[in-house]
């Protein structure tokens, strides 16, 4: 329960990768603040049962008013944010040149916009209070590219960027801000990508074997378990000198 008197931000967390890792930082004692659409009342009870603190806003994270309010609520009912998971995020795939203006424009809202948005609202109380933990969860995609993914790629490259200066900003205080990168792990987003290749494929069964031997060696999903004890490594005392990293977990994908 080291993480006792702390409170955690997760965007993008009532499902998937946000909600496991919400979930392992309750575990350790965190207050937690959860955010987005869908099943928010079953993400609650999920969050709750380690008996801290829990509540969710629905900020739209395309809109930096929102995100301004979710920052105003957590100060008003939590006392700010100790700890920052910059998880929201969206996809799109088509070429560049059939690739819609609008899911460009979402995209780089959503994935990379609201990070800089979050980060630069939660950083002055954080210094106030002298300890601070920001993880952003970018992408292998932002360490490599994939074809017919320009605004993710895009975005997660920026993500990357981002978190080194903010590193480099804060690294003289006891704030940390680094990035996860993972590869292929099975989100709503990753399921609807094999839906869609299912039928070509024969089989969902089929479609999941070919798209991790594409480019996941180990043929094995990441998982948001796995991510979130990577989150609690990172707002440890261990890892109070890993500043600016952007740490793959991607069954080998970035080693080929």
């Amino acid at each position: 329960m080291y993480l006792k008197g702390k409170t955690a931000l997760v965007t993008g967390s009532t499902s998937g990768i946000g909600l496991g890792i919400a979930e392992r930082l309750a575990a350790s004692g965190a207050d937690v603040l959860l955010n987005g659409f869908g099943e928010v009342e079953a993400a609650l009870a999920a969050v709750a049962k380690h008996g801290g603190k829990v509540g969710h806003h629905p900020a739209d994270m395309a809109s930096p008013e929102q995100i301004g309010e979710m920052l105003a609520y957590a100060q008003r009912e939590f006392g700010g944010v100790d700890i920052l998971v910059n998880n929201a995020g969206i996809q799109h795939v088509a070429p560049v040149e059939e690739f819609p203006l609008e899911r460009w424009d979402a995209i780089i809202a959503i994935n990379l916009s609201s990070v800089f948005h979050t980060t630069r609202l939660a950083l002055p109380g954080m210094r106030r209070r002298g300890w601070g933990r920001i993880v952003n969860i970018a992408s292998v995609h932002g360490l490599a590219a994939s074809a017919q993914k320009a605004a993710y790629v895009a975005a997660k490259h920026g993500v990357v960027g981002l978190t080194k200066v903010v590193a480099l900003e804060t690294a003289q205080s006891a704030i940390t801000c680094n990035a996860i990168c993972p590869g292929w792990v099975l989100t709503p987003l990753v399921q609807q990508q094999i839906d869609s290749r299912a039928e070509a494929a024969g089989s969902v069964e089929q479609a999941r074997h070919d798209l991790l031997a594409e480019k996941q060696p180990s043929r094995e999903f990441v998982t948001p378990e796995q991510l979130g004890e990577l989150v609690l490594f990172l707002c440890s005392e261990a890892s109070s000198q890993v500043r600016g990293a952007a740490w793959n977990v991607d069954g080998g994908w970035l080693a080929q």
